[in-house]
């Protein structure tokens, strides 16, 4: 298999987990340590049951892809199908009623969080919030939470930027590298919104281990932190800005955001 073609690499539900979950446990911010074992078997494409065990080490996306997978009818979180509905999005997350999702986020973050924090997280339940790794970032995370009260300067809005898992078309490749063209997230004070096309750099790989595989200018694909993790389909494409945005309106019309600790 080509790596342009790289079918079975996006159907292999752990390593597409591994592929999007290695660049924040690179910088020590979510799962157990192992980031070198992450970027080797995304790259290698080597799915075995060590890897199985290690993403169950994920405590906030694991939750997600179980919560996914029962109201889907499926035994395995890791499934594919799930795998891409919590990172991309598809049609899976439409069958996650608001009493499964709000049951879950009860269990998980109510004892966490403030009770005016718990108030405005519980709130976007009802508000169309679905299991989408764009709820976790802009509805849990305290980022949203810092950015509203004026607190950290730019920081907050450029984290909760590079933690989303965001969309860019490859405009050039250059060794390692990618220039990307992708709208960054904005902050007026009140509302978050997403701002006009920028370019970046974006990473493909250290040394001979990448995320994405072969990704030529005109390309799309899916970024997250500094990385690209893979190319996109145009229905991939059309889904994760679908969701992003469904979210973002569901924390705008909520107001102040939840800090969980």
């Amino acid at each position: 298999m080509s790596e342009r073609t790289g079918a079975s690499r996006a159907a292999n539900g752990p390593l597409r987990f591994a592929r999007y979950a290695y660049p924040p446990n690179a910088l020590g911010y979510c799962g157990p340590d192992a980031a070198a074992q992450l970027l080797e078997q995304a790259a290698a494409g080597a799915d075995d049951p060590d890897l199985r065990r290690l993403l169950r080490g994920f405590e906030g996306a694991w939750p997600y892809l179980e919560l996914i997978a029962v109201a889907n009818g499926l035994t395995d979180p890791l499934d594919a199908r799930v795998v891409e509905a919590y990172w991309v999005g598809n049609a899976l997350l439409d069958r996650v009623g608001p009493r499964l999702l709000g049951d879950s986020v009860e269990l998980r973050f109510r004892r966490r969080t403030s009770r005016p924090a718990w108030s405005h997280l519980e709130a976007q339940v009802p508000a169309g919030a679905v299991p989408h790794h764009a709820f976790h970032v802009f509805g849990v995370y305290p980022w949203v939470g810092l950015l509203r009260g004026g607190r950290g300067g730019a920081e907050p809005l450029r984290v909760v930027d590079r933690c989303r898992v965001r969309w860019g078309q490859v405009l050039a490749t250059s060794g390692a590298d990618a220039v990307v063209r992708s709208r960054p997230l904005t902050w007026d004070g009140r509302r978050l919104s997403l701002g006009s096309p920028v370019e970046e750099t974006a990473v493909l790989r250290v040394g001979d281990r990448g995320l994405a595989g072969a990704v030529e200018p005109g390309d799309w694909c899916s970024l997250h932190w500094d990385w690209v993790c893979e190319r996109l389909e145009r229905g991939q494409l059309v889904e994760l800005r679908r969701r992003t945005l469904d979210q973002l309106a569901v924390v705008n019309s909520v107001g102040l955001a939840a800090a969980v600790g």
